[in-house]
């Protein structure tokens, strides 16, 4: 009996425990369904790119004209609609003697349609389609600047993750710092203002942990507008990224640097569309003709008669051809300055590209100095300091200033290379890259 008591305790407790045990695993899942989530979504530059081509609005609107100029473009051959009239035509009036049948007069149906010439309407419709193509490297020049725009974000996002890793490190060493400071102080050790000079240290640099937290929102906000993303979406940047810049030989080819710049290439299709639009003026010259067709019916008893004629336009007298010729005049001229500023804009950026190229291999030199030199040079004279500090042969504020002089040049290091990568961007941003 005292057995059976014994197994049946037993079982209930494995039953209790077996609950126990499918509790802490659903609660531990909903742990994890919540943290998945809630987790921010890590997302590279070229996604961010992708979506921003896809998604913002500023595209979308070059997007919709460029449908537009292709709907005007297959209506530019429509001919002008037929006109149709009718009414009496040789009526007399009300009271009057009518000397013969015909004097009773008749109704008139007309009808009448404008024929334009052939070339008129393929020149209108050539010059339509070239409008399209101005439109569509405006949309190629509008996502050069967003993408730029996005490129600064991220870069600037990946060195601000730098910065929080390296402020962290200080925070950790400055309370080491303090940890020792109020160690050895019960001890004649060390002095108050020490202490208090190190705790403000590290209130400092909690509060540059604040600003790059906040800075680091700002740059997630402006990429999440850029893609058309709702405010509480929550993003991570791919903090493996490399940066590399290589010389373009594009800078010292005008006819390729003309290829990859959206602007050229838009006033290329400026251009096209003004000589297009120079082709259907000088097809003004060419005639227009109109067919009329009219059906009488007469009162009487008189035969049913009809009129068919035939019109044409005479475009080449001196009073209606200054008109266009004056147009095509104007538009050669139009077209010469185009040209000039193409000219300006690829002379102009060859040699800001010159300039920029050379200023990034001297920047990369910098960086390869604080990397590889000033920082660990810094680093050891203020490992030295702590241990001679911890061994009592050195004061608190020169540990305190040897790793001031390490932080201000690991700074230093980031923002040059935010500079770098800024720079990079710029250049990136003249090649179309």
């Amino acid at each position: 009996m005292k057995r059976n008591i014994e197994i049946r305790g037993k079982l209930t407790v494995y039953k209790g425990q077996l609950t126990m045990i499918r509790i802490n695993s659903l609660s531990i899942l909903i742990i994890l369904l919540v943290t998945l989530s809630s987790s921010a979504q890590v997302i590279s530059l070229d996604s961010v790119l992708s979506a921003i081509d896809k998604q913002n609005p500023m595209l979308q609107e070059y997007d919709s004209k460029v449908k537009a100029m292709n709907a005007y473009t297959k209506g530019a051959k429509g001919w002008m609609a037929p006109m149709v009239g009718g009414g009496p035509f040789f009526y007399p009036y009300p009271g009057q003697m009518l000397m013969d049948e015909r004097d009773k007069g008749m109704f008139v149906i007309a009808l009448e349609q404008d024929i334009p010439s052939p070339g008129k309407l393929n020149a209108k419709k050539n010059y339509f389609a070239s409008k399209a193509a101005v439109e569509e490297k405006g949309r190629s020049y509008q996502f050069n600047q967003l993408r730029a725009e996005a490129k600064e974000n991220y870069y600037q996002w990946l060195v601000l993750e730098k910065k929080g890793k390296v402020l962290l490190e200080n925070k950790r060493i400055v309370e080491l710092m303090l940890k020792l400071a109020r160690i050895r102080y019960p001890y004649n050790q060390g002095n108050l203002g020490n202490i208090y000079k190190a705790e403000a240290r590290l209130h400092e640099v909690d509060n540059m942990i604040i600003m790059n937290s906040a800075e680091i929102e700002d740059k997630s906000y402006r990429l999440k507008s850029l893609m058309k993303l709702s405010g509480e979406v929550k993003l991570m940047i791919d903090t493996t990224t490399q940066i590399s810049f290589d010389v373009n030989k594009v800078l010292y080819d005008t006819a390729e640097l003309s290829t990859n710049r959206s602007d050229v290439q838009q006033i290329n299709r400026s251009i096209e569309v003004m000589r297009q639009n120079q082709v259907w003026q000088k097809t003004q010259a060419k005639p227009d003709f109109r067919i009329r067709y009219e059906h009488m019916q007469p009162r009487g008893e008189m035969p049913l008669q009809f009129s068919l004629m035939a019109m044409v336009s005479i475009p080449i007298v001196p009073w209606s051809s200054k008109m266009y010729k004056s147009e095509v005049a104007g538009m050669d001229y139009e077209i010469e300055a185009m040209q000039k500023g193409k000219e300006a804009i690829i002379n102009e950026t060859r040699g800001m590209l010159a300039g920029m190229a050379s200023q990034l291999v001297r920047m990369k030199q910098q960086l390869e100095n604080y990397d590889q030199k000033i920082i660990p040079a810094l680093k050891k004279n203020y490992e030295t300091l702590l241990i001679a500090y911890e061994e009592n042969r050195e004061q608190l504020p020169i540990v305190i200033d040897g790793w001031e002089a390490m932080n201000m040049a690991q700074m230093e290091y980031l923002n040059k290379m935010q500079e770098y990568y800024l720079m990079i961007v710029r250049y990136e941003k003249e090649i179309e890259k």
